[in-house]
């Protein structure tokens, strides 16, 4: 009977880290809802819903995008820099009418998608170097474009950042609208199932025939500008650009989001259900604590432990 239930134990261990892997993101934002609408005053209120899903939407936009590239087995550092230009950018070029300026800020990020893309997969550097390269100029390139804070008096920049359907945000409406395409592109096209390949094995991949320098480029390009989506918006939010602190530390958000939504630093599979799930995981932690009065430091221990426990529940899983 005792030999019995210890050959059942791995097993039941396997079937609750397995558990974890797929639903402990979904389970953490449940706990964290049950007890904050027992212990926080106000919190299950419209208003208070509202203050969350809009200052987790850039999170989210940014998140789905490193999502992408964690997908391949890489990472992008310079997101937050990407923030940075597109909100000194949007600045620069506004009294030319929000259009031709959002136009610019696209043309900006693509390049340092380009440029990041283009590294990693024709020069061969890593993923890690190659964007924390893009993350140092990025960020000075902002800082010389427009070297301090500047107010941003546009209407039509403002109801990007404020404005609503129906009492939705566009800010929420736009993070769901990215997230559902992006979930239709990993699971329903061509370009979805390349991207798991390269992440799975790229040698294998390349040996197949699959166009992996075109698809890491893409992945690249379409991680800046989500970044530069994310930065606009954050921008409008604010009605003033601030490429000092605009962005700082956005890339470790994104990837905790990323990783504790169960996507593997290994590539081969992204979640990007699991991505979003992730980002007001941490968005509602994050909350909690600043409600009951404790200190930033709080915060950054337990989006730590929350890491951690991550990580330890993906050991194993591997690839695909």
């Amino acid at each position: 009977m005792a030999e019995a239930a210890l050959r059942t134990l791995p097993l039941d261990k396997a079937r609750i880290l397995n558990w974890l892997q797929r639903y402990g993101v979904y389970a953490g934002v449940a706990a964290l809802l049950v007890v904050n609408s027992l212990i926080t005053p106000y919190f299950l209120t419209v208003e208070n819903f509202r203050t969350q899903a809009v200052q987790v939407a850039p999170v989210i936009i940014v998140a789905l995008g490193m999502a992408l590239v964690i997908g391949t087995e890489g990472v992008d550092l310079s997101v937050g820099a990407v923030m940075a230009l597109a909100a000194s950018v949007t600045a620069l070029y506004l009294g030319y009418g929000l259009l031709p300026a959002l136009l610019v800020v696209a043309l900006f990020a693509a390049v340092v998608g380009l440029a990041n893309g283009a590294l990693v997969a024709f020069v061969g550097v890593q993923p890690i170097v190659a964007t924390l390269a893009l993350m140092v100029g990025g960020r000075g390139l902002a800082l010389v474009l427009l070297p301090q804070l500047k107010d941003l008096q546009n209407p039509t920049l403002a109801s990007l950042g404020s404005g609503d359907v129906l009492g939705f945000p566009y800010l929420i409406l736009i993070a769901a609208a990215l997230a559902l395409l992006l979930a239709f592109v990993m699971r329903r096209t061509t370009f979805g199932r390349q991207l798991l390949a390269i992440g799975d094995s790229r040698p294998a991949a390349q040996l197949s025939g699959l166009p992996v320098r075109r698809v890491l480029i893409i992945v690249y390009v379409v991680s800046a500008l989500l970044a530069a989506v994310a930065g606009v918006l954050a921008t409008a939010r604010l009605q003033a650009s601030d490429p000092t602190s605009l962005g700082n530390l956005m890339e470790l958000s994104a990837i905790t989001a990323v990783v504790v939504g169960g996507t593997p630093l290994t590539g081969g599979r992204v979640n990007i259900a699991g991505t979003v799930a992730g980002a007001v995981l941490i968005q509602l932690l994050t909350a909690t604590l600043i409600k009951h009065d404790l200190p930033p430091s709080w915060t950054q221990i337990a989006q730590a432990i929350v890491i951690v426990a991550a990580v330890y529940a993906a050991r194993g899983r591997g690839k695909r």
